[in-house]
């Protein structure tokens, strides 16, 4: 907006730009407001995120060191014999949730079509180990990945609300005062023309009285 080109200078334009003013303000403090939640809680979800990370590799060391236990116990053959026989997953779910706002898909499922517990029980001992090992891994998988997207998601929406802030602040707010500024720099302008029109208009009828006066004053005589 070119200040003085788009701007009537009136009183109720000036009210109008006052209100926007006031308006803008509350809208910017909201979003700083959105922003700073929105990074406590990415802080507490990247922690988390972290730990979850910490597990996962610790889950995985147990199970590939659990499938070694199984191949010298029962031998590969056997393991990968009973490798085929496990139920297969449930297709995974993503359904979407909101976060601060935001929509993070949340991933349900990815569990067995039937229960493992009467398969298990009839497996050694070394080769059920891994089973659940590799279980808790899968657990902890999807878990990670549900962590690292709402992080994205987050992260995309800060910068989002930081841009949006940024124009309220730095371009929108200072438009409308420089527009406030304007408004009434013209207004004092229109107030001084004004005044001068009147006081010249005063000054006429004056000199004009005057002149009646005197005229009337010769015909008098």
């Amino acid at each position: 907006m070119t200040i003085g080109s788009d701007i009537r200078p009136t009183r109720l334009e000036y009210l109008r730009a006052k209100k926007r003013i006031k308006i803008a303000q509350k809208g910017l403090k909201l979003l700083k407001l959105k922003r700073q939640a929105l990074i406590l809680e990415f802080f507490n979800i990247s922690k988390s995120s972290a730990k979850l990370r910490g597990q996962l590799n610790s889950e995985l060391i147990k199970g590939y060191q659990s499938i070694r236990m199984a191949e010298m116990l029962d031998g590969e053959m056997r393991l990968e014999n009973e490798a085929m026989k496990i139920p297969q997953l449930k297709k995974l779910l993503i359904t979407p949730k909101n976060v601060m706002g935001v929509k993070i898909p949340r991933l349900e499922g990815g569990t067995r079509e039937q229960s493992l517990t009467e398969y298990l029980l009839e497996i050694p001992v070394s080769i059920s180990e891994a089973i659940k090992a590799f279980q808790e891994v899968h657990k902890i998988v999807l878990d990670v990945a549900e962590k690292e997207t709402t992080l994205r998601k987050l992260l995309n929406e800060i910068e989002k609300t930081k841009r949006k802030a940024n124009a309220i602040e730095n371009v929108f707010i200072p438009r409308l005062e420089e527009a406030v500024k304007f408004i009434l720099f013209r207004l004092g302008e229109i107030e001084r023309e004004t005044f001068v029109m009147l006081k010249s208009v005063k000054r006429k009828i004056s000199e004009r009285e005057e002149r009646v006066k005197k005229e009337a004053k010769i015909v008098a005589n």
